[in-house]
């Protein structure tokens, strides 16, 4: 199991130039770097692998950013815009030699309302026959497709464990698996250890983050259980800290963070590794 920081925490959008923050993510001890790329067109994935391999991280997942006009339930139009920037960045997962693509890959972040049954089924429909498509091209590159519920103030679409594995086991392909996020997972799971738990084989990747999105730890859940229900399973994979500050303004309107979680951001990645270390024991 790896240890990993969302680069959100530092920059947007991340481009060539962002790769000046690894050293210091190495030196805190962080072992992967997980990173959002907003447009394929900000990022050379070959400059990318040889800096992060310079500074002795591993570039563990690429984040998907779904942004407007990238909708795989949307209208023909938004469902190309969708896979075509889905495409785009499995293709830089496979030069970055990175595992996985990960994130609400199925719509529009924020794209909320009380759709009816017929729209529901509507919907489901399109995700499962794109997200199939998507799946089979990066199974053909070596590539994850890792599919995060969020909270229903973020989407109307997937909120809950049960629904994401409904989502997964639709698409049927062995490289399409499930992204679980504590702070989604505080607000839509009756009990995250039992959650994580059901899951089992299905759990590609993980988000370790405060309830209030700053650090995990520092926050209210108990991750004793948590920690249990993943060794219980036999996660091996990374286990991501994906936190948002003040500090990095667009991203914080959108995740609306309207004041500092911590004092520093800094302490967030670094006080957030040490919780993380000491919650699953260090790892070697």
């Amino acid at each position: 199991m790896r240890f990993g920081l969302n680069t959100f925490l530092y920059a947007s959008p991340f481009t060539n130039e962002s790769v000046s923050m690894f050293p210091k993510l190495k030196k805190w001890g962080f072992d992967s770097v997980e990173i959002p790329v907003e447009d394929p067109s900000h990022v050379d994935p070959r400059f990318l692998k040889a800096a992060a391999a310079k500074a002795g991280l591993a570039i563990g997942s690429i984040c998907a950013c779904m942004g407007p006009g990238r909708d795989l339930r949307g209208n023909a139009a938004d469902q190309a815009n969708g896979r075509k920037y889905i495409k785009a960045l499995i293709d830089q997962a496979a030069e970055m030699g990175c595992p996985r693509l990960i994130g609400p890959l199925y719509s529009v972040v924020g794209l909320i309302g009380a759709h009816d049954d017929k729209t529901k089924a509507k919907h489901f429909k399109l995700v499962v026959k794109n997200l199939k498509e998507l799946g089979k091209h990066a199974q053909k590159k070596g590539i994850e497709l890792d599919i995060e519920p969020l909270n229903r103030f973020e989407t109307d679409f997937l909120n809950t464990c049960d629904q994401g594995l409904r989502l997964v086991k639709a698409i049927n392909l062995p490289n399409v698996k499930l992204h679980l996020d504590t702070f989604h997972m505080n607000i839509e799971e009756k009990n995250q250890a039992a959650s994580i738990i059901k899951a089992g084989k299905h759990l590609g990747h993980f988000h370790a983050c405060g309830t209030d999105r700053g650090t995990p730890g520092g926050d209210s859940l108990d991750w004793k259980p948590i920690v249990a229900a993943l060794k219980k399973i036999g996660y091996k994979n990374d286990v991501v800290i994906e936190s948002f500050t003040t500090d990095v303004k667009v991203i914080a309107r959108a995740a609306a963070i309207w004041r500092k979680m911590e004092p520093h951001r800094d302490d967030i990645a670094v006080k957030g590794l040490k919780n993380l270390h000491r919650f699953f024991g260090k790892q070697k």
